[in-house]
């Protein structure tokens, strides 16, 4: 569980650094291209570093889709999923030590949830004052379905893969657009631990217990939505594609596995 907790450690603190820079600057030295570019890279360098340990899942719902397709036995997800909350906290606090001087000079020595001066949301999601949370949900479950549809099919090795070791690249370029295209309204979470570790990270550092009651008790939201879209995306893919794969090239890859067994062990 630690290596696990560690990787998470390392998207969290590079992520959220990313949006206090961004943030706690006033746009200076950041903006929302910053953000999307480095939390994406952020991913992209987590799985190289925990993909030969964890699998590189870094996040709740993609254990949970793995769970359910048979690909990661339930008596692992509680572990995996303890982990990546720690390792989100624990990189949490660590942007804040790092930019705690920052935080104290940008709101007068306040940490504020809401209001012209909020820093919470550099850590967790927060709506837009327009969204409802039918809306936000909605839009978690897609989001988190298109991200984990488009995982099972980079790691397919039947479809058109992506070559051996380019696969996190291809996963962090998958961040990008979906936080292009899908980040106005909450920020695109897409990540139970990304969100719920720095948020109680924040109600117990400063913020206070506003953060779980702010946006109409959002908190919950990017908790439950990411698991269901998650599902949702990867028995989409297993359904509609995977077991579409022609017989004889499932019988060729099977060939494949049994000449270079040694190897890829």
């Amino acid at each position: 569980m630690p290596k696990i907790s560690h990787f998470s450690f390392k998207t969290q603190a590079l992520g959220c650094g990313c949006v206090g820079q961004a943030v706690l600057s006033r746009g200076v030295h950041g903006g929302p291209m910053t953000v999307s570019v480095g939390f994406a890279m952020a991913v992209t360098i987590a799985v190289y570093v925990s993909g030969g340990v964890s699998g590189g899942h870094i996040n709740p719902a993609v254990s949970l889709a793995m769970c359910v397709a048979g690909r990661l036995k339930w008596a692992k997800l509680p572990i995996y999923i303890l982990a990546q909350l720690l390792g989100a906290f624990v990189g949490a606090a660590a942007v804040f030590g790092i930019y705690h001087d920052a935080f104290m000079e940008y709101s007068n020595g306040t940490l504020e949830v809401t209001g012209p001066y909020a820093t919470a949301h550099i850590f967790a999601t927060y709506p837009a004052p327009y969204l409802s949370l039918i809306n936000g949900f909605a839009d978690q479950v897609m989001s988190t379905a298109v991200l984990l549809l488009v995982i099972f099919a980079i790691f397919d090795t039947r479809n058109n893969s992506v070559p051996k070791g380019l696969e996190p690249v291809v996963v962090g370029l998958l961040v990008i657009v979906l936080t292009c295209s899908l980040g106005m309204n909450s920020g695109c979470a897409m990540n139970p631990a990304r969100d719920l570790g720095p948020r109680l990270f924040t109600a117990i550092g400063g913020w206070g217990m506003e953060v779980f009651t702010a946006g109409n008790n959002w908190w919950w939201v990017p908790i439950v939505a990411p698991m269901l879209g998650g599902v949702l995306g990867a028995l989409t893919y297993i359904i509609f594609i995977e077991i579409h794969h022609s017989e004889i090239q499932h019988a060729e890859e099977n060939d494949v596995y049994d000449k270079h067994e040694l190897t890829n062990m």
